[in-house]
């Protein structure tokens, strides 16, 4: 029987009343069992981030969620303003840095590009697993599981297709999955992203 696990998602939206996509995956996620929400940009206007609290907050959950739309091949900027300050060392990595040591990273992304773009022969030239690498490369110095990210693709032109709706019910599949702690520990390390898994890791819980 899995343990429940406890879901730590970190928003980051700098401009959430444009958003078609973010919002509705932001929305999704509140006033769930097991899951904390932190609206990063709410919490943190000006940037002054509590780094003690945050820390306390990772230490506190099993499972850390980045939660953003892809700008510029990266995530918007107070997350990269967090992982500067929050992941210090001797907290996150380093000497006697093992507070994050087997806990699961999960990024949650929505691109502008259609999927095709994201191949090395399409218009970014890379997968999208290769754009985030500097988020794998994090998660494995600090003794994180890397999952593919749930990602998706055509955000711009995503509502006007409906393609919204389904993309938000699939996440709360996959955010009932992390918290019943159905990680599906057979998930390809290879995978581009998790979407094609998200049923099987819910067959999982039966």
């Amino acid at each position: 029987m899995p343990t429940q696990q406890r879901v730590l998602i970190l928003f980051a939206h700098p401009s959430l009343h444009r958003s078609e996509v973010n919002r509705q995956l932001l929305e999704a996620s509140r006033h769930r069992d097991n899951v904390t929400l932190v609206d990063l940009y709410r919490e943190y206007p000006t940037y002054l981030i509590d780094i003690e609290r945050e820390q306390q907050r990772l230490r506190d959950h099993d499972v850390i969620v980045f939660m953003f739309p892809l700008y510029w091949y990266s995530t918007p900027s107070i997350l990269k303003e967090w992982q500067d300050l929050v992941l210090e060392y001797g907290f996150a990595y380093g000497q006697d840095g093992t507070a994050l040591h087997g806990k699961a990273f999960l990024c949650v992304l929505s691109a502008g590009g259609a999927e095709k773009a994201y191949h090395a022969d399409g218009y970014n030239h890379f997968t999208i697993r290769e754009l985030l690498q500097p988020l794998e490369q994090t998660a494995s110095l600090t003794g994180m599981r890397y999952l593919p990210p749930f990602a998706l693709f055509g955000a711009r032109t995503a509502a006007e297709e409906g393609r919204v709706g389904d993309h938000v019910a699939r996440w709360r599949r996959l955010l009932d999955a992390l918290t019943e702690g159905n990680l599906a520990a057979d998930l390809p390390d290879d995978a581009l992203t998790i979407n094609p898994y998200v049923d099987s890791l819910l067959e999982k819980r039966a």
